[in-house]
């Protein structure tokens, strides 16, 4: 059994996968291909912007906002503790201070309470200048973008939508990536839409930072290649990434993202009879998930550690994302952070467990990771 099995939706594609594969190598077009702009057309039209500006990988991708806002030394930019940690090395990158924010237990999500609380800290200790705010979609499911924006607005602060993970998702129809002043996604391979290596992009709605981001990721050029007018990144999308990628988001937008929305349902309503043991991923009303990852709470850390052995005994794989909270980090260790601010983060990395999801999950799969969970538990 696959944790997310790339093998499965190849074989499924491979036709079509492998015959822009060879397109790319008959050309030759490898760097900055016409593919590209075409998958950057598609996937700006997928989401609702005006721009899509690929690049390298989805930390470059942030990286090239901070780096268009001109975030750096004495700013402070408010990042969720529960997360992956290029969310806040991208801010230290900078030269910024990463300032770290409590998420909801029920979404994972920042939380909009404790992210206003953080901010007006920073303005009362007058240490650091509040820019902006990284808000990430985590497992799939859009950030309260409403909640999110109203601080941002009252406070000044730009928004960078963290979708590496929330690529395919909505609140009310509004798709992910589509919310932030800046917004990203990863093409890694096992996110929701995934290349076969790495892979990222950007997308705004405003013409200048377009305009900046597409210099900043080709070494900061302005109007030809030599005539460099800021500092910048080598950040491209290769040709061949962006074919294969133009393949699966057609898959993607046609059936996969139905097809694991069903694999979650097959799991939250088998598991309903372990309610109070088991919690279950929360959906909010009018948001919907692209399930990057179906994440579990167990009761205690010695509860989830006992069923995720007992889960691989049977063949069966699972992750623990995230074990440890972005401020306990040792890279991180010179900041001066209290466990008792972060109580849902520090009882999330105890109790989380991911099990496999992606849309070729067979129903006997499910069943049996059903079937293992339940005994497990009871």
């Amino acid at each position: 059994m696959q944790f997310r099995d790339l093998k499965q939706q190849y074989q499924v594609l491979k036709k079509d996968i492998d015959a822009a594969m060879v397109e790319v190598a008959t050309n030759c077009n490898f760097i900055n291909g016409q593919q590209v702009k075409d998958l950057e057309k598609e996937l700006a039209d997928y989401v609702g912007v005006k721009h899509c500006v690929t690049c390298g990988n989805g930390t470059d991708a942030l990286t090239m906002a901070m780096m268009a806002w001109g975030i750096g030394k004495g700013d402070a930019v408010f990042v969720p503790d529960f997360t992956f940690f290029s969310s806040g090395e991208i801010v230290s990158h900078a030269g910024a201070t990463p300032v770290f924010v409590d998420v909801e237990l029920d979404t994972f999500n920042i939380s909009v309470e404790a992210l206003e609380k953080a901010v007006k800290k920073v303005i009362t200790e007058g240490k650091l200048v509040p820019k902006a705010v990284v808000a990430v979609d985590l497992f799939g499911l859009p950030a309260d973008f409403a909640g999110v924006r109203k601080v941002a607005d009252k406070y000044g602060l730009k928004v960078l939508e963290d979708g590496a993970q929330g690529f395919g998702g909505n609140i009310a129809g509004k798709r992910a990536c589509s919310f932030g002043d800046i917004s990203t996604t990863s093409f890694f391979p096992a996110k929701p839409l995934g290349c076969y290596g790495d892979g990222g992009a950007v997308f705004t709605d405003d013409d200048e930072m377009a305009d900046i981001l597409e210099s900043i990721r080709v070494h900061g050029k302005g109007e030809m290649k030599y005539d460099n007018v800021r500092i910048g990144l080598n950040s491209r999308l290769d040709t061949i990434q962006a074919a294969i990628l133009s393949i699966k988001l057609k898959a993607f937008d046609q059936y996969e993202l139905v097809d694991v929305n069903k694999v979650a349902e097959k799991y939250t309503e088998g598991l309903a009879p372990l309610k109070g043991k088991v919690k279950t991923p929360v959906i909010p009303e009018s948001f919907y998930s692209s399930w990057a990852q179906y994440t579990i709470q167990l009761e205690d850390r010695s509860t989830r550690d006992k069923l995720q052995s007992e889960l691989k005994a049977a063949g069966i794989p699972s992750m623990v994302y995230y074990p440890k909270p972005m401020h306990r980090q040792e890279a991180f260790a010179g900041y001066e952070y209290d466990d008792v601010d972060f109580p849902n983060t520090m009882r999330l990395c105890d109790t989380v467990l991911s099990l496999p999801m992606h849309p070729y999950l067979k129903d006997e799969e499910i069943d049996l990771i059903i079937k293992v969970l339940s005994e497990s538990i009871k």
